[in-house]
């Protein structure tokens, strides 16, 4: 637990008579330093970066923030050795934070993040999206691209990140890299102006494909794409053309990280490691799971929180400004387009037609867009947020009871469970990157053969040389 912040292991001991089942993804070995090296030699459909580089003077790589938990400090160095070779020094090199809607983060996060190398010798960034940013245009589906001024003066963009499950576009990575660099604008026309927003493992949609066109309009030139184990270390690693190798790498998420729901036991865990940061992220990535027991099950989320509560300017929990929810509505009605109300309405009216055909709406709990949990009859979660690891938090959390003592939750779920001493519990020990299989994810998934996710018609922001392809290297053990 604690990503980021001491990745430290949290011994948790149960009663004897309980029937622990840990569902651990199915992750290969972790990868060594030379599978690294390796995969950045041969990246998917074009060049290594050293000759990419080869004549930039302005290169720039954007990393995802500490939300995410993709290791760019092991593979930053190599990229750098790449752009020596190319002739430019580690000091000519800048490196963003892609931190979104989260929010700037102080230049020590930036460190965590990229190293003590590149911390060291690169000019770091942590991305504001309220300030600097420039227009770029806008996609064919009307969103304005704003980006990071930094980022637009580039003449080499490389990204680093994970691939994850997330509710908006099915899973991060891919383009999805380049929000973390976007202006407000921008971030909110892509969360309040497409349907996707529903919870579904499907990368099929218009929140994807409209940041594909984004990702082209900004010039991103090549990604490292990285997959963790429940430990937080690499075990799948992919470079160069993300429109080649996106659809392969979600397909490694669902299948690597799935497991079943927690059906009929009696207590559900859930780790919020790797994304542990802070009560916000953990209740936004980690929930799964315990929306899907029963209403009898006591439900404990296991989170650190070392930078405590947390921010999400577009879904905040707990410390929102002042008529949030007036807020939240002028920012949907702000990018409602003339063409897409007609369909608005054809999908309100079957939701209101469905609802009429539903159990009562308590019959199970459900869960929202940034992992709301609608408790209905179900127990509290138990927040468990380790004594002298945790940030601050609110004394009050709607929905869930802050316990601080391991001892204190195994109490408690001895209240929920009297007399009874043998209790079936199902541990998922990752939450935020298992991909659950409740059978709605079966629907949302794209068929096998199904095309390479839709390259964009926009046009690059800055053209390039061809480069030549070499053959197509995924470094897996």
């Amino acid at each position: 637990m604690a990503a980021w912040y001491g990745d430290a292991l949290l011994e948790l001991p149960h009663p004897p008579g309980w029937t622990v089942e840990t569902h651990l993804p199915s992750t290969p070995p972790p990868l060594a330093h030379d599978d690294l090296v390796r995969a950045l030699e041969h990246p998917v459909g074009q060049a290594p970066i050293r000759e990419l580089a080869a004549g930039r003077r302005r290169p720039l790589i954007i990393v995802d923030d500490l939300t995410r938990p993709t290791p760019a400090d092991l593979v930053i160095p190599i990229v750098l050795r790449h752009l020596a070779d190319a002739g430019i020094p580690a000091p000519e090199v800048r490196i963003l934070l892609g931190t979104g809607a989260h929010g700037p983060a102080p230049l020590a996060a930036v460190a965590r993040k990229v190293g003590r190398e590149a911390a060291a010798s690169c000019r770091l960034i942590s991305h504001d999206a309220r300030r600097n940013s420039v227009p770029l245009g806008r996609t064919s589906y009307g969103s304005p691209v704003l980006v990071d001024r930094e980022v637009a003066r580039s003449d080499l963009l490389i990204g680093i990140g994970g691939v994850y499950p997330q509710h908006s576009v099915g899973f991060g990575g891919g383009s999805k890299l380049v929000l973390g660099a976007l202006g407000r604008r921008s971030i909110v026309s892509l969360h309040y102006g497409h349907p996707s927003m529903a919870g579904s493992l499907n990368i099929d949609n218009d929140f994807r494909r409209d940041l594909d066109e984004m990702s082209a309009l900004i010039g991103l030139r090549t990604l490292i794409t990285m997959h963790v184990d429940a430990d937080r270390r690499p075990v799948r690693i992919v470079a160069g053309d993300h429109l080649r190798f996106y659809r392969e790498a979600v397909e490694f998420s669902r299948t690597r990280y799935r497991a079943p729901a927690p059906g009929d036991a009696d207590v559900v865990l859930a780790n919020a490691y790797p994304m542990d940061v802070s009560l916000t992220f953990a209740r936004s990535k980690a929930l799964a799971a315990l929306a899907h027991a029963g209403p009898a099950a006591s439900r404990v989320l296991v989170a650190a929180c070392p930078e405590g509560l947390g921010h999400h300017a577009l879904f905040p929990f707990l410390n929102g400004p002042r008529l949030e929810r007036q807020r939240h509505m002028a920012r949907k009605l702000s990018v409602v387009r003339p063409a897409t109300v007609p369909g608005k309405v054809i999908r309100r009216g079957a939701r209101l037609v469905r609802r009429g055909t539903r159990p009562a709406p308590d019959a199970r709990p459900v869960q929202g867009y940034a992992g709301e949990i609608h408790a209905g009859p179900h127990r509290p979660v138990l927040l468990h947020a380790p004594a002298g690891l945790a940030g601050p938090l609110p004394a009050a959390i709607p929905g869930m009871e802050l316990v601080d003592s391991w001892e204190g939750v195994l109490a408690r779920i001895a209240q929920d469970h009297p007399g009874r001493t043998r209790l079936r519990v199902a541990v998922y020990p990752c939450g935020p990157l298992h991909c659950l299989d409740t059978g709605e994810e079966e629907a949302a998934a794209p068929p096998a053969h199904q095309d390479q996710v839709r390259r964009p018609t926009q046009p690059q922001r800055a053209a390039s040389a061809a480069s030549p392809t070499p053959a197509d290297v995924t470094t897996e053990r």
